[in-house]
């Protein structure tokens, strides 16, 4: 076996691994926060929306996340803070969430 099979033998292993854990942790979480960079799955999700001149400018804020990333040693991040001018897709998983993300749960 060569090491370009080893290495795409390992790949596909880390991509099934990340598949198998994102469908065991996905019903502990209320949003799922799709960017161009990365998928999140959060429980508390805040954006801010600041336009610009020739742009939209994003900053959102999440608590209690999980991350899309085969290649971290550990997806659950307490804290993210993220800054794009990208489309941002914010997904409620949950019925028990608040209307918008922006409001407190009562």
């Amino acid at each position: 076996m060569s090491h370009t099979d080893e290495l795409e033998e390992y790949d596909a292993e880390l991509e099934l691994r990340l598949k198998r854990e994102y469908a065991d942790v996905f019903p502990l979480f209320r949003f799922c926060v799709l960017t161009q960079e990365a998928t999140y799955l959060c429980n508390r999700f805040e954006r801010d929306f600041m336009p610009q001149a020739s742009y939209p400018f994003f900053h959102i804020t999440m608590e209690d996340v999980w991350v899309w990333d085969k290649n971290r040693p550990t997806r659950i991040i307490p804290r993210v803070e993220i800054y794009t001018t990208q489309d941002v897709t914010v997904e409620i998983l949950k019925g028990d969430a608040p209307a918008t993300p922006d409001e407190p749960a009562a």
